[in-house]
């Protein structure tokens, strides 16, 4: 039973389910204190141990019956009971429907007979259906497919319309017909499960059995490339990514609060005292900045603007003041969601409320509201993102609005997840953009846009 549980538990970590070698041991422990006598308690001790985070749970719950599940399908007799003579129709019927089709004959035996496959003939039909090349899991309904092929499962329903039509023409009763029909459905659906069973058990098995293939570090995949469970693992992992940034912010800040000293203070403070250095002066730097960002939440850039503004949000101990703006067609003010919400719970309701539809980015006419109703939020302490691609739609651009905002501002930043290799092609307007900012930073993926953070907070 070990050697299964650590088959399963291969095969868990191989579908993504995260598992230490802590937990592994915990689960065996667990095992070992519920005993093996109840199934539910079985599972519920691996569920328990094994399963940390909701999302896993279905995935668990789809291997547990491939490794612990019975092998044997629900199945019964149907001639069992059956009166001589109807014995004797069912034989008849059953020569004259099949004649020298003997492979559908035998088929035809084990409904009745609710008789399951044998080892050997679901391993003969593995090996025909190439069930030994697949690799994933998500094969497995092309093979189970294949193998219910090779087992001629896909003339079930067609043998026993057949088999029914000729037994009522030798006149067996209609509640005999009902009852036979019922009983062959059940065991064609039994027989379906033992291959999808068996299928299902193969992969995973090889799935258990195979090295695991490293994975590249979700904080370098492009957001581009990002799945959903991608996702849902860096959200996971953003509050752990602040809080590292948080700390060496902390630090700086600590050391700028200590200051430096500072010579000129020093000695003119000291002049009463002949210059005899019995004062010292130190000068501190500011260094939390004041933000405006204004984010692209267009399709392209919804992963890039949710993970910028958490980010930014979960580090507001570090921030003096932040103004939040999204914009598609045009701008909206959204610092008022992250007064009232936790910063994912913000982001959250900001993308949910903001969804991409029939329209196009225009950051010309986001621009141009952003001067007429917020232009007063920047001052010469604030630090201006705009976190875009830079593509307009051939819309106007408003380069004359960005000098505005770049006189303004203490410093206008642009965050762009394309690299200028793609600056200026198609509806791109970043060529003309780029030289109004004072400097662009590229965030293709979350280490890149942490990496930009940092370097604002260090800077503030």
């Amino acid at each position: 039973m070990n050697k299964r549980m650590v088959e399963f538990i291969r095969a868990l970590r191989a579908a993504g389910v995260r598992i230490s070698l802590a937990e592994s041991l915990d689960a065996m422990h667990g095992v070992d204190a519920v005993g093996l006598d109840t199934k539910d308690q079985f599972r519920s001790a691996l569920k328990t141990t094994l399963v940390k985070e909701a999302r896993d749970t279905e995935k668990f719950d789809y291997y547990f019956p491939l490794f612990f599940g019975s092998q044997q399908p629900d199945m019964q007799d149907s001639t069992e009971g059956m009166s001589p003579d109807d014995q004797q129709k069912l034989d008849q019927a059953m020569e004259a429907l099949m004649g020298d089709k003997d492979a559908l004959r035998e088929l035809l035996k084990q409904l009745l007979q609710g008789r399951q496959f044998s080892q050997d003939q679901m391993d003969q039909a593995a090996q025909q259906s190439g069930l030994n090349q697949a690799s994933d899991m998500s094969q497995r309904p092309w093979f189970e497919r294949r193998m219910q092929r090779q087992l001629n499962m896909q003339q079930i329903q067609q043998l026993i319309e057949e088999l029914l039509q000729e037994l009522q023409q030798m006149g067996m009763s209609r509640e005999q017909l009902q009852e036979l029909r019922e009983m062959l459905e059940q065991n064609a659906e039994g027989l379906s499960d033992q291959v999808s069973q068996y299928v299902g058990a193969s992969l995973a098995e090889r799935m258990a059995n195979r090295e695991p293939e490293p994975k590249p570090d979700l904080l370098d995949v492009p957001f581009t490339r990002l799945s959903e469970d991608d996702m849902q693992h860096l959200r996971d992992e953003i509050r752990r990514l602040a809080a590292r940034l948080r700390s060496r912010a902390a630090l700086r800040q600590k050391h700028a609060n200590a200051g430096t000293l500072d010579p000129r203070r020093v000695m003119r403070a000291n002049m009463k005292y002949d210059s005899v250095p019995l004062e010292l002066k130190y000068k501190t730097t500011h260094v939390k900045p004041q933000l405006v960002l204004i984010c692209d939440v267009s399709t392209s850039m919804r992963y890039c603007a949710e993970f910028l503004l958490t980010l930014i949000y979960e580090l507001q101990d570090q921030v003096a003041k932040t103004d939040s703006f999204i914009f598609i067609s045009d701008i909206v003010d959204i610092s008022m969601d992250f007064k009232e919400h936790q910063p994912m719970e913000a982001v959250e309701k900001v993308l949910t409320e903001n969804r991409p539809g029939y329209y196009n980015t225009d950051l010309g006419n986001s621009l141009n509201t952003f001067k007429q109703e917020h232009m007063g939020r920047v001052t010469g302490r604030t630090t201006v993102i705009i976190l875009g691609d830079g593509r307009n739609n051939y819309n106007d651009p408003r380069l004359d609005i960005m000098s505005d905002l770049n006189r303004r501002a203490r410093r206008l930043l642009w965050f762009n997840p394309e690299p200028p290799s793609q600056w200026g092609s198609g509806d791109s307007d970043m060529v003309q953009y780029a030289p109004l900012s004072s400097g662009v930073y590229k965030v293709s993926n979350l280490r890149e846009l942490a990496a930009a953070v940092d370097k604002i907070l260090t800077d503030g």
